[in-house]
Order: structure tokens, then sequence, then C-alpha cells
């Protein structure tokens, strides 16, 4: 069993793993985690800005956003996956997640690269 890790800005637990991403994500006793979907697919920026307004909409921080599953249109290059993970990561580190000094990140992730219907960029 691996060990967890409390991210209490966020009001859950974690599993930490690398710098993109935790092994997953619980909430703490006496919170719950909400599963928000997009009805149509949205690129990265686009979809951290209408999260970042749901979760203000909402009256909870953006410390408590916990996970993700997003979609990229193939699998990335060495350089590329880099690329995506600084956005991907800056995003989370304003919002007072991602610590880009010690690289823990709380944000459990999945990336699915759908062979039909992909999408022309990485997203949500």
């Amino acid at each position: 069993m691996s060990a967890t890790a409390v991210f209490a800005k966020g009001n859950y637990r974690t599993i930490p793993a690398v710098f993109q991403y935790s092994g997953g994500a619980a909430a703490e006793a006496g919170y719950a985690i909400e599963r928000v979907t997009f009805r149509e697919w949205r690129p990265l920026a686009e979809g951290f800005r209408l999260v970042e307004a749901y979760m203000r909409e909402i009256g909870r921080p953006l410390t408590s956003f916990c996970a993700c599953e997003l979609r990229s249109p193939g699998q990335f290059s060495e350089a590329g996956f880099i690329a995506f993970n600084q956005l991907y990561c800056e995003t989370l580190a304003r919002w007072g997640i991602y610590d880009p000094a010690t690289k823990f990140n709380p944000v459990a992730r999945s990336n699915v690269c759908p062979l039909i219907g992909a999408p022309p960029e990485p997203g949500f």
C-alpha cells in the first residue's frame, strides 16, 4: 500500500508520485469529491479558465482541485511532454497547489490519447 499525504489546503489526501501528477486523491473526512465534466472538449488553457471560474462560483478554493481527465492528440515526444507539463504545472502553482521547490503535486491526472475523435491539442 502506498503512503498518503494530506493536502490540507485542498481538504484531500493524495498518493505522492512524480512532479506532473499524483497517484490518486481521496476527500478528507467531512468533504466529498465532486466530478464535473465539460459537455465538449476544451483546450488546456481554456479548460483551466473554466475550472477556475467554476471553483470561484461554487465558493471553493482553487486548492481543492484534486484530479482531472485530459485528452491529447497522440503520444508526446520527451520535449513535447515537458512543454505540456509546463503550462499544466504553472497553472497549478499559480493556484497554490503545485510546489515547484519540492516538486510536490497532489493532483491526480489521466491523459488519454484516443484513436478515434482525438482532439487537435491537449485539453479537458
